[in-house]
């Protein structure tokens, strides 16, 4: 597996990220572990997370693996934002709520401290230098190396950057954006803002739900059963993704992957590893055999011709002003 840096930054990180969202959810804890294991075993060295995975347990799960590891060959990624409990200041992004948050996740995860400490989401009810103050204080403390954002418009990511650099405090170093052949939406703003001010993009997500695990062919009316896209009601739903645009996908990403003899997982995860400006997708998976062909999307490149095609296929018409305004 090659190593990226992270955004402009000195950090260098693995091109996949495991993420661990599922841990407590989905997977219990010996076959997390054992994911995790194998990831390593791989050449991974990049792993996230979230306080509010399953209310805390996806740190705690990950927390008692890695600390039979050797801390300083990982980094560890985790967010703060989501409500935690029923108190009124559990939540969101305010001095109190990050203060708190930070010595919860590290109790959590076993360590001293955080590689990437994220924003889980944009918080209209917080100052913004309120919050950013607060996340440089954290790495001025040594509790957490380098912050990063998820889940932000475009205009909000730039204000954040151009607000840090103003007062000389820590700037957003990565952003975590859903990112995929079926969502590609961020490549009118979110994507030219990270690659002008060097902000490395870390795609939730890559496999949109399962959607292109290649497990979904044009002329299926409901989604397997015991797929993502069946369990979750989230934003993958089927009544937004079965449609001919998302077929036309599909042909196209299962043509390819029986040009190239990969798997259609593989294909989807290696446009997006080599798409501008990404520096490593962010795998869920929930089996060895997931994992296991998730990893052979590394150490190989598609053809130019393999890229317009699947880039053809997935391009939305961009509106107003996207549409009319050059780059």
């Amino acid at each position: 597996m090659d190593y990226r840096r992270l955004g402009r930054t000195g950090l260098r990180v693995s091109e996949l990220c495991f993420g661990a969202m599922l841990f407590g959810e989905v997977t219990d804890e010996a076959t997390s572990h054992e994911l995790l294991e194998r990831f390593v075993d791989a050449g991974g060295t990049f792993v996230d997370t979230s306080d509010n995975y399953s209310r805390g347990v996806s740190e705690q799960i990950l927390g008692r693996w890695l600390s039979r590891r050797k801390r300083d060959d990982l980094v560890i990624a985790t967010k703060v934002r989501g409500r935690m409990s029923d108190a009124p200041t559990d939540e969101g992004l305010s001095r109190q709520h990050i203060m708190k948050s930070i010595d919860d996740s590290l109790r959590r995860l076993r360590t001293d401290y955080v590689d990437l400490y994220q924003i889980h989401y944009w918080d209209p009810d917080t100052p913004l230098d309120e919050t950013l103050s607060t996340l440089d204080t954290l790495v001025r403390s040594g509790k957490v190396r380098y912050v990063g954002a998820c889940n932000v418009k475009g205009y909000q990511l730039q204000k954040a950057l151009g607000l840090a650099r103003e007062r000389g405090w820590e700037p957003f170093v990565s952003l975590q954006p859903c990112y995929n052949l079926l969502v590609r939406e961020v490549e009118w703003e979110l994507i030219p803002v990270c690659r002008g001010e060097g902000v490395g993009v870390i795609p939730f997500s890559p496999l949109a739900k399962g959607w292109l695990s290649g497990r979904f062919r044009r002329g299926m009316t409901d989604p397997p059963a015991d797929s993502r896209a069946a369990l979750s009601a989230g934003r993958m739903r089927w009544d937004r993704f079965g449609t001919e645009h998302t077929w036309g996908v599909q042909d196209t990403l299962h043509a390819v992957a029986a040009e190239t003899g990969r798997s259609p997982a593989q294909v989807a995860l290696n446009w997006l590893s080599h798409a501008p400006g990404v520096t490593a997708p962010i795998i869920g998976v929930r089996t060895r055999d997931q994992l296991e062909d998730n990893l052979g999307a590394v150490g190989w490149s598609l053809a130019p011709e393999h890229r317009e095609r699947l880039d053809e296929a997935s391009t939305r018409p961009a509106p107003y002003p996207y549409s009319w305004v050059p780059d």
